[in-house]
């Protein structure tokens, strides 16, 4: 772990942006949230540009899924990756690629005509650096911080994260109003100057051990998450209250037919959430949770739930943005909590292939809580659907608290027992 800025008896997890003060720190949230800004960018101008070329919904369906099933399928060797070699490196290499890719997608708009399968081999391509960039990233966090400021990095990595997710669609929207050209060469430039960023980081110390390459090399990651509880609980805590709880997907019903905003009201609604999240997050930054972490985790998460049956339910519209909100917020708790468990309770040499396999986690819950959303709903309504997944995001919460009781028992999130 680096100790270039040591802690001095001065520096908690509690003294604001702590974690600010540390300079590789600094550069790795720099190069993350440039990436992400760019990604946003991109997706943007990928879905206007595709469905202007096909006039076809599948096809905005497909944009996600060729993004997704890479990590999927690559889960058993991406971690693996991260564990063996410089994190620093594969990010670094990871931002080059995708900027290469998103040059793909430029040269695309100038040269492509009709031919829409490239840019779904583009996005396919890009999906496979994202694929090794994300375990890599989030296992180097811990090699450059130490361990009591983690949650504190972890809250400004949120915020980071969900200011990109607010303000970069509308960034996009507005780049490719003037010219695609203008989304997707300010998406490579991002991504550029976020590699180049990355290579200014300073070695970091990582422990990687010399194990012998192999099926039970790859599978390390899994078989450490089903023998350690706590973080076999957090892991599978996400996949099913966001399985179920999830909402977004069906918004857009919402905003025509049950609150009739139009498309409007519809940029307000699938706002709330992130303006909620982010709120929590610079607050987070500056409080950290000091005890009994597990139980506020629980609770949050039960929150969410609750605030997704307050919007399922609503007809109102100020009470249904604030439902959301609130939402938001809630959310943002129990995965700052989650994330910082999950990198303390995570050995430095297995980090990287959990972080895989609990990214794969988050994307599918995402992705099937969408589908399974869009299916309850054709069957039963939008309204019954959202406040049944809320009631069952509560019911999860409440279950998973009596499953693993060292995670409804795990207190600090400072590298404290």
């Amino acid at each position: 772990m680096t100790t270039e800025d040591a802690d001095d008896g001065q520096t908690s997890s509690h003294a604001g942006f702590a974690a600010f003060r540390h300079g590789p720190y600094m550069r790795y949230w720099l190069a993350r949230a440039l990436a992400v800004f760019a990604a946003q960018i991109q997706i943007v101008a990928v879905g206007w540009q595709v469905y202007d070329i096909t006039r076809n919904p599948l096809d905005l369906g497909l944009i996600g899924l060729s993004q997704f099933l890479p990590a999927l399928l690559l889960v058993l060797v991406t971690g693996a990756v991260a564990d063996r070699f410089s994190r620093r490196g594969i990010m670094a290499v990871c931002l080059t690629a995708e900027g290469i890719f998103a040059s793909g997608l430029l040269a695309f708009t100038i040269w492509g005509g009709g031919h829409i399968w490239m840019v779904f081999a583009l996005l396919a391509s890009f999906g496979v650096a994202r694929a090794f960039f994300g375990p890599a990233t989030q296992a180097l966090l811990p090699n450059i911080v130490p361990p009591k400021l983690l949650s504190n990095a972890i809250a400004l990595n949120s915020s980071a994260w969900q200011l990109a997710t607010i303000v970069g669609p509308v960034a996009g929207g507005l780049l490719y109003g003037i010219s695609p050209l203008a989304a997707y060469g300010s998406a490579v430039g991002l991504l550029l100057i976020a590699a180049v960023l990355t290579l200014t980081i300073p070695k970091p110390d990582q422990h990687s051990e010399a194990e012998p390459p192999g099926w039970e090399t790859l599978v390390a990651g899994f078989r450490y998450i089903w023998r350690e509880k706590v973080v076999f609980g957090a892991i599978s805590l996400d996949l099913f209250a966001v399985l179920l709880g999830g909402a977004t997907a069906l918004l857009p019903v919402y905003a025509r037919d049950i609150l009739e905003v139009g498309p409007a009201g519809l940029g307000f609604l699938r706002a709330g959430p992130g303006i909620g999240a982010i709120a929590v997050a610079i607050w987070l930054a500056t409080h950290s949770i000091r005890d009994h972490a597990g139980l506020w985790m629980f609770l949050f998460v039960a929150v969410f739930g609750g605030m997704t049956v307050v919007f399922g339910a609503s007809t109102i519209v100020w009470l249904s943005v604030l439902a959301l909100v609130l939402m938001g917020a809630a959310d943002m708790v129990s995965v700052y909590i989650r994330e910082t468990l999950i990198q303390l309770w995570t050995p430095d040499r297995l980090r990287g292939r959990v972080n895989a396999v609990n990214m794969v986690f988050i994307g599918a819950s995402n992705e099937l809580g969408e589908f399974r959303a869009g299916v309850v709903a054709a069957w039963l309504g939008a309204k019954v659907t959202v406040v049944a997944g809320g009631a069952g995001t509560m019911a999860v919460a409440a279950i998973w608290a009596k499953l693993f009781p060292a995670l409804r028992k795990a207190r600090h999130l400072d590298g404290r027992a």
